[in-house]
Formats: structure tokens, C-alpha cells, sequence
């Protein structure tokens, strides 16, 4: 689950400094690696392991020129742990293109063979989007070659068309073209984010397309559209923006962005994030009530995502609301920890408690998710420490029981600790009193809420139902071998 941003500024702009800023925005949703390409007269790249902080310094940045640029961060799914899976990408013939992306290529390995390993074309990286930017750059080869060169907006949709056509799962994309200006697409179910925004200075008018509107925000452009499933924007030279629907399919965005990955301060297709979690709270209040559960003497979240949700389970319950863990800023989120070797010591150095809430108290923690069981295990063993006397367990969605293979480090189902357990098994190996998990209809409808346009959200992890056609057992199976095997085999890269 990467975070991305794209930028096409006025003739003379330098766009890389708010490319920097937007990333540290969506840091949150990738801290494996970070990069930048932008375009003067040539493709200028900066990209390596680390935290955006760590990646780009002064020197780098300067050399970072031109008005049209992409930036990344990496949350690594499909592909291996070196520099070279470091996105964006870039390919300088016959047009030069950079790209970015976020979510994942369930046809990957297909692709990987039919258009690599059977052909004289060799990969540089084992990284998904490698494969999506070659379709891409096919089809606009294709197009080069039969108008001599004559490349517009419209052999640029047709590249699109093509990716729709050749590759399956969930993905969002921009790319931006030397000498022609920036297309920004979805997948054609919708499934991964994407926004776009525009702003006007004295400069000019520049345009941005990024994977969580807090990287608009933070940028000054005002979010002008979400870009819809199968719809495909560009801005040409020329500044003007041209919004087309290419493959639309049935609109599936991804619940799991509402539940943990996007900021509380965006918005994914109009639907604030804030309110959304919010409204959660209220639902899981009402369903710890009706379901006749112990009523506790306080609530506290496990942080971070998770707080929103608890001050409004709180007040729906009319009970105290308090901060009783305490979260390392310098530890990153475990749950996308590049290995579990590396999730599992992170556990330990991430929360501290604050035994003065917890003494003698019949404590109800509030979570937005329960994926391993690690964090939450351990929490409660802490908690316990602490001086609970009782420890009950609240959960802003239902149990995770299926592989994600749109682009969630959720390889493998053996990994859930809800696979092939009830509430009550779960409850015991997590040493809680009581679990309950929100209702999926009831997260469904307060996800909805916040746009009822949006009729149906992806509940595969949920469900195991998919909403693309192309996820197979075998699929999954092929997923679920390569992503263990570069989870577990990363190297010491710092």
C-alpha cells in the first residue's frame, strides 16, 4: 500500500519541493523506500531505502529540476528489497516516461513471463510496476511507430486502454511523459485511491495527482476530483485537462483504507476518513450495548488509527475516554514492517502504558484491526502489567480471514490469527476477557455514509470474495509464494 504524488507546474517551475512535501504526507503509507523523478531535458532521479528524511538531502534536492515530476513511497507487496524495486520507474525510449504506482499486479507472474522470459527483454527489478510501465510503453511504441512519431493525448489513452486490458488487479497510476505532460489512471474497479487537485499562482496553474488528498492539502491545491474507477485524467502542455472514462467496471473502492492505511485528514472518493472512523466508533458503541457486554470503567485506543473511533465509542457508550498507551514516534506502523522478523521486535519497542489508567480498572482497548495478533497480544499482556483487572477487546471491522491480493501485506491466510477460529478462540489466545468485532454491514453502511454514491467497497479480506474476476486459488497461491519469500529474506539494507 504505497503513497504516491505527480505534479505538472508552469514552464520554468521546479515541482520537486512539494513532490518532497507530499511524500512525508503519505510516509505513513510506505517507509521501505522513497524517490523522485522529475524532467527538464532528461529524466533527473533520486530513489533509495529509507524514510523520505533519510533519502533526500539538500544537495539531491537541488539537482531534482523541471515542472513535470512523480514521487513515491514504498510499501513493498510484490517484488524484491533492493534499490532497483525503488519506485518511480522510468523508461527513455521511444518516449520517456516515469511511473509510480500504488497497489499490485495480480497477473504479475504472467506478465513477467509472456512479455520477459520468453522474449529477449530482461527486467531490471522484480517490482510490479516495471511490468504495468512496459505494457504502457508498448502500446505508445505501437502508436509512434504508425503516426512517425506524432504522439498526443489520445495515443496516451489508448496506452491506458491497453494496461486495462493486459493487467488485472488493483492499481492506481501516474505517470508522467517528457514532452507531452502527466496521465493519471485507476483501476478499472476502483479499488486502490486517487485524487486530483489544481491550484493557481502568479506562476501559473499546476495540476497534481496524488493517492491521499492530504498530499493536496499540504501542497495548497484544492481537490477538484476523485478519480473514478477505469477513468484516466491528463494535462497536456497546453494545461488543459482532459477526464475520460476508459474500462469502468462496478466501483469497489477499498474499505481497509478506511479502516487503517489513509490519514484521518483525507478524503478517498469524498468519503472522509475522519468521519468515517468516527461513525465506526459509534456503530461498534452500539453493538457492545445491544450484544449485553460487560460495561467497562474506561475506554482507551490503541494508537493511532484507532483513536477517532474510540472517543466516539466512548460517547455512544456515555463512558470516560482516556490516553493510556503511549506511542514511540520513531518506531513505524509494525503492520508494514518489510519482514516479520523486523514486525515482530518492533512490537516491543512501540507502546509504553500509563499505569495510572489502568490500575484497578476494567479497561475496554479499541482497535481498528487484528491481523497477526502480535501487536495485540502483547498490548494486553502489557495492560495486564499495568494493573487491569479486566481487559476487553474492541475491533472497528471484522475478522481478517483472507489473503489481500490487491496490493496488503496479507500473504498468506495461515498468518490470520481469525483463520479458522471463533471469537471466543481468538478472544482466549489474545488473553482478553471479551472481543467483539464491528459488524461487516454495519462498517459497510458507515463507510457509505460519507458517500452514497459509493454502492459497494472491496471486502475481499473479509470475505475471500474478490471483486475481479482474474483472483484465483492459483493466483493467490502464486502471490502468497512470493511475497513470503521476499518478506523473509530481506536484507540488512541500513
Amino acid at each position: 500500500m504505497c503513497g504516491f504524488i505527480g505534479i505538472v507546474g508552469p514552464d520554468g517551475t521546479d515541482v520537486a519541493d512539494e513532490i518532497y512535501e507530499g511524500l512525508l504526507a503519505v510516509q505513513h503509507r510506505g517507509q521501505d523506500a522513497a524517490g523522485i523523478t522529475t524532467f527538464t531535458d532528461r529524466f533527473n532521479v533520486k530513489k533509495g531505502f529509507g524514510l523520505v528524511v533519510e533519502v533526500f538531502n539538500e544537495a539531491n534536492m537541488q539537482r531534482l529540476r523541471g515542472n513535470l515530476g512523480v514521487g513515491h513511497v514504498r510499501y513493498p507487496t510484490v517484488g524484491g528489497n533492493t534499490n532497483d524495486d525503488a519506485q518511480p520507474f522510468h523508461h527513455t525510449f521511444p518516449l520517456g516516461v516515469a511511473m509510480a504506482h500504488n497497489g499490485n499486479v495480480t497477473n504479475f507472474v504472467e506478465l513477467r513471463d509472456k512479455r520477459f522470459t520468453t522474449s529477449g527483454t530482461r527486467l531490471n527489478s522484480d517490482c510490479d510496476l516495471e511490468v504495468l510501465l512496459y505494457v504502457f510503453q508498448q502500446a505508445l511504441a505501437e502508436r509512434f511507430h504508425d503516426k512517425n512519431g506524432a504522439i498526443d493525448k489520445e495515443d496516451v489513452f489508448f496506452a491506458v486502454q491497453r494496461v486495462y486490458d493486459e493487467v488485472k488487479g488493483a492499481y492506481s497510476v501516474c505517470a508522467t511523459i517528457a514532452d507531452l505532460g502527466m496521465i493519471a489512471f485507476r483501476d478499472p474497479y476502483g479499488i486502490k485511491p486517487i485524487c486530483f487537485g489544481e491550484k493557481t499562482t502568479e506562476e501559473g496553474k499546476y495540476y497534481a495527482c496524488a493517492s491521499e488528498s492530504v498530499v493536496l492539502d499540504v501542497n495548497g491545491y484544492e481537490r477538484t476530483l476523485d478519480i473514478g474507477p477505469g477513468e484516466a485524467v491528463f494535462v497536456g502542455q497546453d494545461r488543459e485537462l482532459d477526464q475520460r472514462k476508459v474500462d469502468a467496471k462496478p466501483h469497489h473502492p477499498c474499505v481497509f483504507e478506511l479502516v487503517y492505511f489513509a490519514r484521518p485528514d483525507s478524503f478517498l472518493d469524498d468519503i472522509s476518513v475522519y468521519r468515517t472512523r468516527q461513525r465506526f466508533g459509534y456503530a461498534l458503541g452500539k453493538q457492545w450495548m445491544n450484544a449485553g457486554l460487560p460495561t467497562p470503567d474506561v475506554v482507551i485506543p490503541i494508537p493511532d488509527s484507532s483513536r477517532d473511533a474510540a472517543m466516539a465509542m466512548a460517547e455512544e457508550m456515555k463512558l470516560t475516554y482516556r490516553e493510556g498507551l503511549v506511542k514511540n514516534r520513531y518506531i513505524g506502523r509494525t503492520f508494514i514492517m518489510p519482514n516479520q522478523k523486523e514486525r515482530r521486535s518492533s512490537i516491543r519497542r512501540k507502546l509504553n502504558a500509563i499505569e495510572l489508567e489502568f490500575k484497578g480498572k476494567d479497561v475496554l482497548l479499541v482497535d481498528d484491526s487484528i491481523v497477526r495478533g502480535n501487536t495485540s497480544r502483547h498490548i494486553v499482556d502489557m495492560v495486564r502489567e499495568a494493573g487491569a483487572k479486566k481487559v476487553y477487546f474492541a475491533v472497528t471491522s471484522p475478522p481478517l480471514v483472507a489473503q489481500c491480493p490487491y496490493g496488503i501485506d496479507m500473504a498468506s491466510k495461515k498468518e490470520f490469527i481469525a483463520d479458522g477460529k471463533s471469537v471466543e478462540e481468538i478472544a482466549k489466545r489474545l488473553g482478553v476477557d471479551e472481543l467483539l468485532y464491528l459488524d461487516r454491514e454495519a462498517m459497510n453502511d458507515a463507510a457509505r455514509a460519507g458517500n452514497p454514491k459509493v454502492k459497494s467497497f472491496c471486502n475481499a479480506c473479509f470475505t475471500g470474495n474478490y471483486p475481479t474476476p482474474d483472483v484465483s486459488l492459483e493466483s493467490l497461491k502464486a502471490i502468497e509464494v512470493e511475497r513470503v519469500e521476499h518478506r523473509d529474506n530481506v536484507p540488512d539494507h541500513v
